[in-house]
Formats: C-alpha cells, structure tokens, sequence
C-alpha cells in the first residue's frame, strides 16, 4: 500500500516540476495505481516513461508545423517509446523522431508515425473502441503488463514479457474485431 502512494508521489512531484498537465497525471496516477502491483517496471521507471511522454508532448507542441499539419501520439514503457499517428510529409515525419530521441532517458525510438493526412475524429473513435476491447480479451492474461495502442486498425503492444507470454498475449489480440494488424514492441525477458 505504501508502495503505491510512493509512486502516485512521485509522479505528482514530476509532474509538478514540468510545470503542465497536472490533473492528467495524477488522476491517471490515481487510476493506475493498481496496476503497479504487477507491472515488471519499478517504480522509478514508471515515473520516468511518465516524464518521457509528458517531455516529447510537450516538445513537439512547441513546434508549430507539426501541432498544425500532424496527429502525433506519444507512448512510453521501460524508456522505449512509441510513435504513432500521421503527418503529410517523411520530413515532419523525421521532426518528430528527432524530438523523441532527444529526450532524456529514451533508449529507443519507434517512430510508425503514418505519412498521411491526420485521421478523423471517428476513426480515432473506433480506435479507442478496438483499445478497450483488445483490454478486455487480455483480463485473463495480466494485462497490467501489457500497453495497447491502437492506431488505424493497427494494435501496437507494448511491455516486459516473456515470450510464451507475448505469443499468448498476441494470440488472443489478433481475435478481436476491428484489428487490421498487430505490431509487437515488447522487451522479451527470456
């Protein structure tokens, strides 16, 4: 019990010190402070993807071309850090990779931003539909481990796992309606 207000803390004070977006993290603290107890990161790691997302976002806000022509979605676990969403031109595309690696404590960029036109509120709409039902089919298999984005059909998974995890894990999420594809960026244990 103590472990987890440490951590919900922590991400308070970070998120104090970067001076925006306050309430978001602490209710999503709030929320996800459940799903700590069997998440494989630590605490620390937790508070710093935190502070990735919350850095990049920031970051690539500043730029005006890219809050202007672009949909950029920004996700981190375990220091790996996922973009996705679309932007007209490889070169906006690039900025935004850029931006990423720049940040402290990134170890790794995936950059699957789309060149493309950014999509519509409703296809946004199914994709937050195919998260939350990619979500649900994982509750027998300790989805506290697992981070599901979904992007234009496509399911991007996130998290430390083993491999006879990721392949159950896999399995289950390509049964789901509405995924086109799934794309695998975990960190493999064994």
């Amino acid at each position: 019990m103590i472990h987890r207000w440490l951590i919900i803390f922590a991400i308070s004070i970070t998120s104090l010190n970067l001076g925006g977006c306050v309430a978001l993290v602490v209710g999503g603290a709030a929320v996800g402070a459940a799903a700590v107890i069997n998440d494989r990161r630590t605490g620390g790691t937790i508070v710093d993807d935190q502070s990735i997302k919350l850095k990049i976002s920031s970051a690539l806000g500043k730029n005006e071309e890219l809050v202007a022509k672009a949909h950029v979605n920004v996700t981190s676990f375990n220091g790996v850090v996922l973009l996705t969403g679309e932007t007209p031109t490889e070169q906006l595309r690039e900025k935004a990779g850029e931006v990423a690696r720049h940040v402290e404590k990134v170890r790794r960029v995936h950059n699957e931003i789309e060149i493309a036109a950014p999509s519509a509120f409703v296809a946004r709409s199914s994709d937050s539909l195919i998260t939350s039902k990619v979500k649900a089919a994982l509750i027998g298999i300790d989805a506290s481990r697992v981070k599901v984005v979904t992007e234009n059909g496509t399911v991007y998974l996130m998290g430390l796992l083993k491999r006879e995890e990721a392949d159950a894990v896999v399995k289950q999420v390509q049964q789901v309606g509405g995924v086109q594809r799934v794309v695998k960026v975990f960190e493999y244990l064994d």
